[in-house]
């Protein structure tokens, strides 16, 4: 398991929901020293905290733990739901879009 990159993955929707690492900490009933040290990666956290933490962030488990669980197409469709989760529609079109080329791009590359 990569604590870092959960850290970083946990401090990046925190800041997306524009919560503090108090204000986060405070929401799932653990210390802010706690919470800090989670996202610096420098604690584990139980099962149970993980999920708290999942629900006050709006993110799945999966999504969260998606560096530490071997990729397939479920999860990956996952971490595109997420990632998109919550923009306006206008931004999700366009980022269909931009996959399209980058995929169109890689059949040209493969000709």
């Amino acid at each position: 398991m990569d604590y870092k990159r959960l850290g970083k993955r946990i401090r990046e929707e925190r800041l997306r929901l524009n919560l503090t690492q108090a204000q986060l900490a405070e929401s799932i009933d653990i210390s802010d020293t706690y919470m800090g040290a989670i996202e610096r990666g420098e604690r584990s956290l139980t099962l149970d905290t993980l999920v708290r933490l999942v629900n006050r962030l709006g993110v799945t488990v999966d999504y969260m733990l998606s560096d530490s669980v071997s990729g397939n197409d479920i999860n990956i469709i996952e971490q595109f739901k997420q990632i998109i989760d919550g923009q306006p529609l206008e931004r999700k079109q366009m980022a269909i879009g931009i996959l399209r080329t980058v995929f169109s791009y890689f059949d040209k590359d493969s000709n």
